[in-house]
């Protein structure tokens, strides 16, 4: 709506000025007069304009950072910081193909450590390499991509009541392209495993989820009741994004640009397992995954190898 109403004032005052021009003949007034009270009457009607409009919104493609002064303030302490100034020595560099029916090989050879980014890069090429790491089966992959997992372990405990682990992110916007920041610790999904993002080459939306089960390899947790899509009028592609999760022993709560997304309480239905993974170790883990079991009737002839890219990663504790 504003764009018509500036085309509607542009329109307004050229005619006011022909209106002024064509007097010229009948009243002998000098040109350069007209002129100057027609840049007058431009600049008094812009301004009155503007008095009278919002301010705009923030682009939708802007930077966001965290606030960590604002997070001291409110009783939190940094705990563990990755910035991707040096090499890849607080990660374990997964190597072999992976699980969910993926696409890609992931290999160290598509993680780029540069001016104080990680860049993960997703290649379409032919390769063979191990079914999974330090497995003797071999497959053929027509991908390859990057994922890693932090050395560093935590849980909500009762050392740390309150865990808040926080990653500033690009995400890919091409078809094809399951970028993910998550955590979760082993035997799978004893510890559990909590999603803080996982997307789809969306610009827009990105979804969060959580798993837990008594018994290695079987989750016991409902997708229809923890998982959340969520939508945003953010561009998620062509900015950093910050995305955060809270972590407490009755609840996960996950949040976009320091802004509350969803919140996962224990007394909720299907969420009474939360309080299992309570004090139970995670890992964190970046990746980008080709394919897989997030995309319905996924195209290959459509996917669009692309990158991810972290800025940092940083956990905050607080009681």
């Amino acid at each position: 709506m504003n764009g018509s109403y500036e085309s509607v004032f542009e329109i307004l005052f050229y005619r006011i000025f022909r209106f002024l021009i064509n007097l010229l003949p009948l009243m002998k007034i000098e040109k350069q007069i007209i002129l100057s009270a027609s840049f007058l009457l431009f600049t008094l009607f812009g301004c009155s304009q503007n008095d009278d409009t919002k301010t705009p919104t923030p682009s939708a493609t802007k930077d966001f950072d965290l606030d960590e002064s604002a997070l001291a303030a409110s009783g939190y302490s940094k705990i563990y910081e990755e910035n991707f100034t040096g090499d890849l020595s607080q990660w374990q560099v997964w190597e072999g193909g992976a699980f969910n029916e993926e696409l890609q090989l992931y290999q160290r050879q598509n993680l780029i450590v540069s001016n104080g980014i990680l860049q993960i890069k997703s290649v379409k090429q032919n390769v063979t390499g191990p079914v999974l790491p330090h497995s003797d089966e071999l497959s053929d992959y027509a991908y390859t991509s990057g994922r890693i997992e932090s050395n560093f372990a935590i849980a909500a405990s009762q050392t740390n009541p309150k865990i808040r682990i926080s990653a500033r992110i690009k995400l890919p916007e091409a078809y094809g392209m399951w970028p993910a920041f998550w955590s979760y610790g082993n035997p799978w999904p004893t510890h559990g495993e909590i999603d803080i993002l996982e997307a789809t080459g969306e610009k827009n939306g990105y979804t969060t989820n959580y798993y837990y089960g008594d018994q290695p390899d079987v989750p016991i947790t409902n997708d229809d009741l923890t998982s959340e899509e969520i939508t945003t009028q953010k561009d998620l592609a062509n900015s950093y994004h910050v995305y955060e999760l809270i972590w407490t022993k009755s609840s996960i709560t996950f949040l976009l640009d320091g802004e509350i997304v969803e919140t996962r309480t224990a007394s909720e239905p299907g969420q009474q397992y939360i309080p299992y993974m309570f004090g139970k170790t995670q890992n964190i883990i970046l990746n980008l995954a080709v394919g897989g079991t997030m995309f319905e009737n996924l195209d290959p002839s459509k996917i669009q190898p692309s990158s991810m890219y972290v800025d940092w990663v940083k956990v905050f504790r607080a009681d």
